[in-house]
């Protein structure tokens, strides 16, 4: 008698600090929620350089990465491991977390990122549009 093997895929999703911030907490209490969600999940800790969170999307071929920034510095950070994952042809969709005016988070969504979460966001909402958006480059 065969048993029928579980097939769903688990999802692996890069939680990444980058920069010189040093709160950590939200990234920890997402990367956590993801992981009751299902999700497997790769924090890579404080003090991340652009190099090093695209290193780590590659080397633990993630299927989304996840940025927690609290410094201000968004747009700069974010452009730099754009870059960087356009240069090492890392194809992962991208979503920030974190204190965004506004007007940064329409401008991250135009430079690519794909979702731009904020206080207030639920483990739910976060869940679903990973989901959603790695779905959609299957």
């Amino acid at each position: 008698m065969s048993q029928k093997m579980n097939t769903k895929k688990i999802y692996r999703v890069l939680i990444a600090k980058p920069g010189l911030d040093g709160h950590d907490r939200g990234a920890k209490v997402v990367a956590r929620g993801l992981r009751d969600e299902g999700f497997e999940v790769i924090y890579t800790g404080l003090h991340q350089t652009p190099d090093m969170v695209v290193q780590a999307a590659l080397q633990e071929d993630v299927d989304m990465v996840g940025l927690s920034i609290l410094s201000g510095a968004h747009i700069p950070l974010v452009q730099a491991i754009l870059d960087l994952m356009k240069k090492e042809k890392v194809k992962k969709p991208v979503f920030v977390g974190g204190i965004i005016p506004g007007d940064d988070a329409k401008r991250l969504k135009k430079m690519g990122v794909k979702s731009v979460f904020g206080p207030g966001s639920t483990i739910a909402e976060i869940s679903q549009e990973i989901r959603k958006q790695i779905g959609k480059k299957k």
